[in-house]
């Protein structure tokens, strides 16, 4: 047989390379990755830039109103402003930013390696980003000029022919679909992915808020969507949903928008008393006063807050039962609040406060946002709000708990959180000063409005006359909405400033006891390398403690001497010449295996005894 010639021999595996990938730039990974600090980080930085706009927008209505018959914004731009502010400051800032502080923290909280739908995370950012986008398009023609809400028949083609309020309604509309994404990945993920031990009871109270908010997006997110589809097809398909000469009720547009930025509000709210109850717990250095009755107290804040959607509408054409009944479930409110609050300054009391940049703009929090929410309460009262609805100072009340809830309790929980998400702290001078502007700030743009409101002045109009006597009043509440905004623009400046040049933290720079400070900070890609079994509401504590007494427990070193003995063969003794012991190296973080009974989901364990090292 004749052998095959050489040039025949059989190949050999080769390893060829065409050329390494050029590496993709920090941005474009981040905008393509699924991972939720990904996402949430981008949420947090849109959401911070949609503020920048929403500032913008009140500081120029605000001169506007600084002197009495000013031409400076004609009626019609003056009217797109304060669309665009209150959709802004609502739906593209306080929201989102919740949702982005959420998307990254709770699964750190909870000790998952990730969320449990990436993939919808992340297209509830891309949907929320479109969707502002969408708004903002209408600028370059001409935008929506029917008010925050949108109200019917103001919003019908008869009185709002262009195409502004298109674009709101697609813009609103993808916002929602967004929220309502974000609000699924985030059950799902509390639901199926807390780590071993993590049972619901022992959940952080931030953790708490954003399953209480998820479940309330699922419920009002629905109802904005079919009201922005029936005022799509009345506008530009000849529906008659809202139309009252084709039998329709502008009422049910009423009560449907009424319903999902009432939720809203009360969304905003529930999240960021989670971020400050973190926030006060951390900086007192003891436990929650009650976790559990502040828990249940977000869920009654939820459901009350949602059921007295119709105190707004008042001066409705609607039975006066239904007036009543609003009355009564925004009254009621008042024992969740009051659970909260009182849970809030337990906590405070006998602790060793650190009045830190996060800890200051915490109870700065807590001061602006009771101060509102008592001015809604008395508003909640039938004849009080027939006598003060409509005015300045209805307005100023929403104003007071937004601006207290969102703005110094979101601030808060950017100076609290950044460490972990960058590995940089902010700068405390800057952050001190801004807190200041804000506080001064709020009270000299919000207190002379409301007095204004109480002589008579509407809300969201466009200029008042001279012989009114309101020119001290809204002077001083411009020169107040100057202040704020400085102050806001310099707490977000030194916030993005930290991010990137701060003084580097470790994992812990608090002394916090939630389990986000447990990983890296930043965190890695898994989130963490061991996970700790979970035995109560504070597991860093735990860790702390169990480290301590294994520290103490060390064996003492033999230096002379022989070592007694018992008489038992089995027991060594130690000699003099024998070498010392060597100290036995202590882990960092000691965990045992889940006791019997204990679920992989994080179910109920028999007990909730601390670790043993």
């Amino acid at each position: 047989m004749t052998p095959p010639p050489a040039s025949a021999e059989a190949a050999r595996p080769e390893l060829i390379s065409a050329g390494i990938p050029a590496p993709r730039s920090a941005w474009i990974v981040r905008a393509t990755s699924p991972d939720h600090k990904a996402v949430g980080s981008m949420f947090i930085a849109a959401a911070l830039i949609f503020a920048l706009l929403a500032v913008t927008e009140l500081f120029f209505m605000r001169v506007q109103l600084l002197v009495p018959d000013a031409t400076l914004l004609r009626p019609e731009i003056f009217d797109r402003f304060m669309t665009a502010f209150g959709v802004t400051s609502v739906l593209l800032f306080a929201l989102p930013l919740a949702a982005g502080l959420m998307t990254y923290i709770v699964p750190l909280q909870i000790g998952a390696r990730g969320s449990a739908l990436p993939r919808l995370g992340q297209l509830s950012f891309w949907l929320y980003l479109f969707g502002g986008a969408t708004l903002y398009l209408g600028f370059l023609w001409r935008p929506s000029e029917a008010g925050v809400t949108a109200l019917a028949p103001l919003s019908d083609d008869l009185y709002s022919a262009n195409h502004g309020v298109d674009l709101w309604i697609a813009g609103v509309a993808l916002v929602t679909l967004g929220l309502i994404c974000f609000a699924v990945n985030m059950l799902v993920t509390l639901r199926t992915r807390s780590g071993p031990g993590m049972a619901p009871s022992r959940l952080p109270l931030f953790a708490v808020a954003a399953k209480t908010v998820s479940r309330l997006l699922l419920v009002i997110g629905p109802v904005m969507l079919a009201a922005l589809t029936m005022l799509m097809i009345d506008r530009n398909f000849d529906g008659i949903f809202f139309n009252p000469d084709e039998q329709g009720s502008p009422l049910l547009y009423s009560h449907l928008s009424w319903i999902f930025f009432t939720g809203a509000y009360i969304a905003i709210v529930i999240s960021f008393f989670g971020a400050i109850s973190e926030i006060v717990a951390t900086f007192s250095g003891k436990p929650q006063f009650a976790h559990r009755a502040t828990a249940t107290a977000f869920s009654a804040i939820a459901v009350l807050g949602v059921a007295a959607w119709m105190q707004n509408m008042y001066s409705a054409p609607m039975p006066i039962g239904f007036s009543y009944f609003a009355m009564v479930c925004a009254i009621a409110l008042i024992v969740p609040f009051g659970i909260v609050l009182v849970n809030w300054l337990k906590t405070l009391s006998g602790g060793s406060i650190r009045i830190t940049t996060p800890m200051l703009f915490a109870l700065g929090a807590i001061s602006v946002a009771t101060f509102g929410l008592l001015g809604e309460l008395n508003q909640s009262i039938i004849p009080v709000s027939w006598l003060v609805g409509g005015t300045a100072t209805s307005a100023g009340d929403t104003a007071y708990a937004l601006i207290g809830s969102a703005v110094f309790g979101g601030l808060a929980a950017l100076y609290y959180w950044l460490p972990k998400l960058t590995g940089r702290t902010a700068g405390e001078g800057i952050g001190r000063a801004s807190f200041w502007a804000l506080f001064v700030g709020v009270h000299l743009m919000i207190l002379p409005s409301e007095l204004a409101g109480f002589d008579g002045m509407p809300a969201n109009v466009y200029k008042f006359f001279g012989d009114t006597g309101l020119s001290g009043l809204n002077a001083l509440s411009s020169l107040g909405a100057l202040v704020f905004c400085i102050g806001l623009v310099a707490s977000i400046a030194n916030l993005a400033r930290g991010a990137v040049a701060g003084v580097t933290a470790g994992p812990d720079p608090w002394g916090a006891n939630t389990l986000e400070w447990f990983a890296a900070s930043p965190p890695l890609p898994h989130n963490f390398d061991l996970v700790p079994d979970v035995r109560g509401t504070e597991p860093l504590r735990e860790i702390r403690d169990a480290v301590r007494r294994a520290e103490a427990a060390r064996p003492a070193t033999v230096t002379a001497g022989p070592a007694p003995s018992t008489g038992s063969a089995a027991e060594p003794v130690a000699k003099p010449t024998d070498p010392p012991a060597p100290p036995q190296p202590v882990e960092s973080a000691p965990v045992e295996p889940a006791p019997p009974g204990a679920s992989e989901d994080g179910g109920e364990r028999a007990g909730d005894q601390p670790p043993v090292a």
